[in-house]
C-alpha cells in the first residue's frame, strides 16, 4: 500500500489537472503495486525554500511496505519519479526532491487493524 505525497510551491493553477491520477497510475506502474492500493495526496501552493531559493519545487514522498528499502531499489525508483515530474510539471531536476520511506506492516492501520494481520 504505497502513499505519495506530492508538495510543491506551484500555485493550484499550475498544476495540470489530474496529475494526482496521472501520478497515482505512474506509482503503481514503477513500484509494481496495484493502482487501487495507491494513495496519493497532492498539496499544491505550499511555502518552500529549496537550495536556498523560492522558484517553482516539488518535494515527493514516497512510503511503501517492501519496495523502498534499498538504495539500489531506490535509485531505480527515482529515476522514473524524476522523469515523470520533470515531464509534468516543466521543473528542472534540481528543483526536486524525493524521499523514501520504508514502512512495516505493522505501520499501517486498515479495517480496524494493521496490515500484520490482513
Amino acid at each position: 500500500m504505497p502513499f505519495v505525497e506530492l508538495e510543491t510551491n506551484l500555485p493550484a493553477s499550475r498544476v495540470p489537472a489530474g496529475l494526482e491520477k496521472r501520478l497515482c497510475a505512474a506509482t503503481a506502474s514503477i513500484l509494481d503495486k496495484p493502482e487501487d492500493r495507491v494513495s496519493v495526496t497532492l498539496r499544491p501552493g505550499m511555502t518552500i525554500l529549496m537550495n536556498g531559493s523560492t522558484e517553482p519545487c516539488v518535494q515527493l514522498m514516497i512510503s511503501s511496505i517492501g519496495v523502498v528499502g534499498t538504495a539500489e531499489q531506490n535509485r531505480n525508483h527515482s529515476s522514473r519519479f524524476f522523469e515523470f515530474l520533470t515531464k509534468e510539471l516543466a521543473l528542472d531536476q534540481d528543483r526536486i526532491i524525493i524521499r523514501f520511506i520504508p514502512l512495516e506492516p505493522w505501520q499501517i492501520g486498515k479495517k480496524g487493524t494493521v496490515m500484520t494481520f490482513l
